[in-house]
C-alpha cells in the first residue's frame, strides 16, 4: 500500500499485510509460554520442539517470531531452512549455506562429520545449541527427517548438537506416526498445538493490529465484529477480507471501513458476480 493511501488513514504500515512488523502481532498467553521455553530451555539443552495446526493458524507467524527474539540472543545462530522438499544431497547443501560450512554432496559423510564438529565448536564457545527453523515441514522426506535427527544428536544419543523446531500442518503429525520416523516423533520436546481462533481472540487480533499501525478506529466496532463472524477463527482469511475491504475503502475515499462496505463486497448480491469472476 502505497505511503499516500497509508496516510490517508493516519497508518504507519498496513496492518493486515503479510510482512508487516513482527511486533505489531498480537501474542496469545499460550504461545508466549511456548517462546519462553525455546529460549531458557530448548537452545541451552537441544532437540526437537513442533508447531503443529491446521494452515492459517499461525505457525509461520510464531516461527518469525521466535526469529526475531531468538536473534537478540548473543552467539546464537539461527538458521531457516527454505526448501523443505530437498532430497539428501540438497538437504545437505542448505545446511552448507545456513552454517557456512564448505560441503560436497557427493562426500555425505564428509558434510555429517564437518557440520558436526561445526556445531560442538558452537556449543562448547557458546554452551547454546545452533537453531534450525523449519516451516512447511510436512513437504520434507522422511528420508531427511532421519538424516536430521542422526545428524544432530551425539554420544549415542545422550547429547544434543542442535536445536530444531518443525512447523507444519495435520499431514506432518500424521507422517511422525510413521513407523520410520516413531523414533524422531518421540523426540519432540516442546508441543505447541495451534487451533482455531475463538471470536474475542480473533477480535482482541483485530483490534491489536489497528492499534499497532496507528489508528485504533480505523474500522467500526460492528465490521470488527462482522469481520470475526465470518472469518471461521482463521487468521489468515480475517486479515485477508480485511485488506481486501481496506483496499475497497481506499478506492472509494471512505473515511472509516463499516458494515455498509463490508455489504458491497460480501453482500448476497455480490455473490453470483464474484462467483462468475472465479470462473
Amino acid at each position: 500500500m502505497s505511503q499516500t493511501l497509508l496516510a490517508l488513514y493516519g497508518l504507519k504500515w498496513n496492518p493486515f499485510s503479510p510482512d508487516l512488523p513482527i511486533h505489531a502481532v498480537s501474542v496469545p498467553p499460550k504461545v508466549e509460554d511456548f517462546c519462553w521455553r525455546i529460549e531458557q530451555v530448548l537452545v541451552r539443552e537441544g532437540g526437537f520442539a513442533l508447531i503443529q495446526g491446521d494452515p492459517g493458524t499461525g505457525k509461520s507467524v510464531i516461527l518469525r517470531l521466535l526469529a526475531e527474539r531468538l536473534g537478540r540472543l548473543p552467539d546464537l545462530t539461527v538458521g531457516a531452512l527454505h526448501h523443505p522438499q530437498s532430497n539428501l544431497a540438497d538437504f545437505y547443501r542448505e545446511l552448507g549455506d545456513i552454517f557456512a560450512v564448505s560441503l560436497k554432496p557427493s562426500n555425505r559423510w564428509g558434510g555429517f562429520k564437518t557440520l558436526r564438529e561445526r556445531w560442538l565448536a558452537h556449543l562448547d564457545a557458546t554452551r547454546r545449541r545452533p537453531v534450525l527453523l523449519i516451516d512447511e515441514a510436512q513437504e520434507m522426506n522422511a528420508a531427511v527427517l532421519s538424516e536430521l535427527r542422526l545428524l544432530s544428536s551425539a554420544r549415542f544419543d545422550s547429547q544434543s548438537l542442535l536445536s530444531v523446531i518443525l512447523a507444519g500442518d495435520g499431514r506432518l503429525r500424521d507422517k511422525l506416526r510413521r513407523e520410520e520416523l516413531i523414533p524422531l516423533g518421540s523426540r519432540m520436546r516442546i508441543r505447541l498445538h495451534t487451533e482455531a481462533a475463538s471470536r474475542e481472540e480473533l477480535l482482541q487480533s483485530l483490534e491489536h493490529l489497528m492499534a499497532e499501525a496507528g489508528n485504533a478506529s480505523l474500522m467500526t466496532p460492528g465490521l470488527c465484529q462482522t469481520l470475526c463472524d465470518h472469518a471461521l477463527g482463521n487468521y489468515r482469511v480475517l486479515t485477508q477480507m480485511a485488506a481486501e475491504l481496506l483496499a475497497a475503502a481506499a478506492q472509494r475515499q471512505r473515511a472509516q471501513l463499516d458494515e455498509q462496505l463490508f455489504l458491497e463486497l460480501y453482500g448476497p448480491s455480490q455473490q453470483p458476480a464474484r462467483r462468475k469472476a472465479a470462473r
